[in-house]
């Protein structure tokens, strides 16, 4: 309830009716090139603080908005004027790195913030003398003892790393090719606990004391080892990724060695086929998410952010839909303050109207299941317009009709992709892509998409190529 509560505080401040939800797309119309803006857009942060209050950027920026046009501007003046005041301050610095506004664009680092620059403006990397390695070129030696150590969750024997220098170039990639290969068999890597649940946690978000199943809590509600099975099933193998949103077939986890096998049924998931969309739609996803809502708007926004990798509450992702929010539920959402972001989190919420989390005493066997008129039968009092809320919402700023339909619109996008690969990247090259990473990480996650179709496993033999992974 506590991070209900926090989340709910932070949309409010952070909206306002000077964060104009036009500007990303805007942005990237002037800038079609920036690193920002491929196969996603620019967050609220990269000119504000907390709408209204803007940072360095942004404060740059704002003197050349329409100078002399009445404030508040419309969102259409304000979308014609942005292109050429973003231009007036490209030769600027607004932060005093030493790097122009235009080159951060660029290169993809904030420039509004002294701390992101290019690390070498001009290019290339510096070698440095290492008798070992061919340092800031790929070496494979280098990503040999890296590979295992990651996947295998050991080093190399001294025998091994011998045999190793003695293959020739192409031998060496095809050793890597095999022991990925091996590698990804592991308990290291599969296993409970292991490298790909490791993957899972943020988007899982377990809580001991209210599971049930293996090792329940005092207070079991569900079980989110269900959760973990159908997440690792999707990643392992030659399955498909898009599966954690999507499947409408659930996953059993079998030990010594640890298998994820597929099951139409679990006795501990209560949601029908028909409504069923991954791990959005699994009984610990609506009883932690969803809880006692009516309007669900903590399931859709942990939804966005676990798989789609946009966190409303820092303003990523909006896409402000024309007419909202209309406020259902009477939470004051139409408020100055609260209305930039419940304008797109509301219609994303719609279509978790019917997903039922916790009901306690009489009645209580619909917990965690999709009940057509969920909302007339448990929320009828909380407002008098709350029965009219749509189960129709957005995704993206397109239509959907149902849950099913926003999973797959999701599942299927650059955003979807874009996050799994960032979820990989930070694990084996240890850090987020930078700015000098960021030609190879979208190449990844363009063949990610494109070529492997959604399969890790495929994507992992990419990203081991990387001089992201293998130049020390």
């Amino acid at each position: 309830m506590l991070r209900r509560l926090i989340l709910g505080a932070v949309l409010c401040l952070a909206g306002g009716a000077h964060a104009k939800p036009p500007a990303g797309g805007v942005f990237c119309a002037t800038y079609p090139s920036a690193p920002t803006c491929t196969g996603q857009q620019p967050a609220c942060t990269y000119c504000h603080v907390a709408p209204p209050q803007r940072n360095a950027y942004g404060a740059q920026l704002e003197p050349h908005l329409a100078p002399g046009v009445p404030r508040p501007l419309s969102d259409s003046d304000y979308a014609a004027a942005l292109p050429a005041a973003l231009r007036a301050i490209e030769a600027l610095d607004a932060d005093g790195d030493g790097v122009t506004n235009l080159v951060e664009l660029q290169r993809g680092t904030l420039p509004a913030d002294a701390t992101s620059f290019p690390q070498d403006p001009g290019g290339g990397c510096v070698a440095g003398q290492n008798p070992q390695y061919d340092v800031c070129r790929y070496d494979a030696r280098f990503a040999y003892r890296r590979l295992l150590l990651d996947f295998c969750g050991q080093s190399p024997t001294y025998a091994q790393l011998k045999d190793f220098q003695t293959l020739g170039s192409e031998e060496r990639l095809a050793r890597l090719d095999a022991e990925l290969e091996r590698c990804t068999q592991s308990e290291f890597w599969r296993g409970k606990d292991g490298q790909v649940w490791r993957l899972a946690h943020p988007k899982i978000r377990p809580v001991g004391s209210i599971k049930s199943g293996e090792n329940a809590g005092p207070i079991p509600l569900a079980d989110y080892d269900d959760d973990y099975a159908l997440y690792a099933y999707a990643q392992l193998d030659d399955h498909d990724a898009r599966d954690v949103m999507t499947a409408k077939y659930f996953v059993r986890r079998q030990s010594d060695p640890t298998r994820y096998v597929q099951a139409p049924t679990l006795p501990s998931q209560r949601v029908d086929e028909a409504h069923r969309a991954g791990n959005l739609t699994s009984a610990w996803s609506l009883v932690t998410f969803v809880m006692f809502t009516a309007l669900p708007r903590n399931a859709a926004s942990q939804s966005y952010r676990a798989y789609l990798g946009l966190d409303i509450a820092k303003q990523e992702g909006l896409f402000s839909i024309p007419g909202e929010p209309r406020d259902y539920d009477a939470k004051g959402v139409k408020a100055e303050a609260c209305a930039a972001c419940h304008a797109t989190l509301d219609p994303l919420s719609y279509p978790f109207r019917n997903y039922q989390g916790l009901v306690l005493g009489a009645g209580s066997n619909t917990s965690a299941s999709y009940v057509t008129h969920r909302l007339e039968r448990y929320f009828s009092t909380v407002s008098p317009t709350i029965t009219q809320t749509p189960e129709k919402g957005y995704l993206f700023g397109q239509p959907v009709n149902d849950l099913r339909e926003w999973a797959e619109l999701g599942a299927n996008s650059d955003a979807f992709a874009i996050a799994a690969v960032r979820d990989y990247w930070k694990l084996l090259v240890g850090h987020a892509p930078t700015a000098e990473e960021n030609a190879e990480f979208v190449t990844t996650w363009k063949r990610f998409k494109d070529i492997h179709q959604y399969r890790v496993q495929r994507m992992l033999h990419d990203l081991i190529r990387t001089e992201a992974y293998g130049a020390p």
